[in-house]
């Protein structure tokens, strides 16, 4: 498990990035480990530009997933598909990035309390495992 209040500075990315590593390096594979960071580095990037106070990362893992959550003190957002803005090309494209790496991401409505999952190998694992004992078990779950 993973909680800690990130600093509102160009730095809190960094910091998030080097503390998801040094907790899951040894639980994670490198593939998972290289999504992992740079989805927690967006999700951050996005409270440290648009966001409001201090800044909250927790993580934790179980058997089959990572969850990631960033929140912070503002009073909420309205996700919206942007247009590519071809004059204009960077930024504009965190949330894109978290959508296409996690296996699902969400916000809670009205707060600016983003979230990912990863699956994880163990949730192939997981998964064999219960095929393999007859009944068969999605491992997808998208309510907390």
């Amino acid at each position: 498990m993973l909680d800690v209040e990130l600093a509102r500075e160009t730095t809190a990315p960094r910091t998030a990035r080097n503390l998801v590593k040094e907790r899951f390096a040894d639980k994670l594979s490198d593939e998972e480990l290289d999504t992992a960071r740079l989805l927690v580095s967006e999700l951050v990037t996005n409270a440290v530009v648009h966001g409001r106070g201090t800044i909250t990362l927790r993580a934790r893992l179980n058997e089959d997933r990572l969850l990631v959550e960033v929140m912070d003190e503002g009073c909420g957002l309205d996700p919206a598909v942007r247009e590519r803005d071809f004059e204009n090309p960077s930024g504009g494209r965190g949330l894109t990035i978290v959508d296409a790496g996690s296996s699902r991401w969400g916000i809670h409505k009205g707060t600016t309390h983003v979230w990912f999952e990863l699956e994880t190998t163990g949730a192939a694992d997981h998964r064999q495992r219960s095929i393999s004992g007859g009944r068969i078990h999605a491992g997808r779950r998208t309510h907390f």
